[in-house]
């Protein structure tokens, strides 16, 4: 299929309280005939964290999304998968309720209401991770910032490393991307933890961002649950809810309202979910 000369986008926040906050996101519509040169040219000149591109399905989901930084393909992320669903249903091109997402996690259920959506992340994964100092290091901290826990990578379909810091240390973090290269991984979440409220304040670096800060990161907030079960920090039975705030040191504050299922103290799923707010639509010309 050829594509045509120019394809309807529209621009959301996601994981937003309200407009101009969250993670924003380029949802590009009928994306069928575009190559994955076409895609990552036009996620480039978006130049968000992230763009979606829908299609027709495979495999037997209701749509198909591939996801694009300015620079990689990503087999899956949370921002894009909510606020694509949210903009399919917000449009009318498809009904409320459960939507089947086909993406290169598999294919992933997508609960979109009014306000916004929740996913339910990929199967969970944990591995061990690298040296909590050598971490720290790497992200401008020391040991003394470090609470204890191991730094672990989790994930539901996108696995990310985690750093346990004490509260005061988040806002300080600053990456090295070179020592983060060396130490590899897709990302790094570094978080305190408040047991009280059940919260997250966490800071994301991406690897596909050239360790620069995203705003709201769905699929780093499934895996801190998945982190948060093997640490002992939530119920290792049954399920548990908790928050993940975001954004607040880029001025883009994000509100990730997620679940992780337990037993044994292993991960057996999680979810993601927030409100998604409109911005801005358009048309954008398709590079040759």
């Amino acid at each position: 299929m050829d594509a045509p000369a120019a394809l309807d986008y529209e621009i959301v926040d996601v994981f937003a309280p309200h407009a101009f906050a969250g993670n924003s996101l380029a949802v590009v519509f009928d994306a069928d005939g575009l190559t994955t040169g076409q895609c990552q040219r036009l996620a480039n000149e978006f130049n968000l964290s992230e763009t979606s591109f829908l299609s027709a399905p495979r495999e037997g989901g209701d749509y198909r999304l591939r996801i694009f930084t300015p620079n990689v393909e990503l087999p899956f992320a949370g921002h894009p998968s909510v606020g694509a669903a949210h903009t399919l249903v917000r449009t009318g091109r498809l009904a409320a309720g459960t939507l089947h997402q086909e993406c290169g996690a598999g294919v992933l259920d997508v609960v979109v209401d009014g306000a916004g959506a929740r996913l339910s992340g990929g199967t969970p994964t944990l591995a061990e991770g690298p040296d909590p100092a050598d971490l720290a290091e790497a992200l401008g901290l020391s040991r003394a910032d470090l609470v204890g826990h191991p730094a672990d990578v989790a994930g539901c379909g996108l696995a990310f490393t985690y750093l346990h810091v004490h509260p005061d240390a988040v806002d300080r973090a600053l990456p090295d991307p070179a020592a983060l290269d060396a130490i590899g991984g897709h990302g790094v979440s570094v978080f305190s933890w408040d047991h009280a409220t059940a919260t997250a304040r966490a800071r994301v670096f991406a690897d596909g961002l050239g360790w620069g800060e995203d705003p709201a990161t769905g699929s780093a907030a499934l895996g801190t649950g998945v982190w948060l079960a093997a640490a002992g920090l939530l119920a290792g039975e049954g399920t548990s809810d908790y928050v993940v705030r975001q954004g607040e040191w880029m001025g883009r504050p994000s509100v990730l309202t997620c679940t992780v299922t337990t037993t044994a103290g292993a991960a057996l799923a999680a979810t993601v979910a927030g409100p998604v707010v409109p911005v801005a639509s358009g048309r954008i010309r398709v590079p040759s």
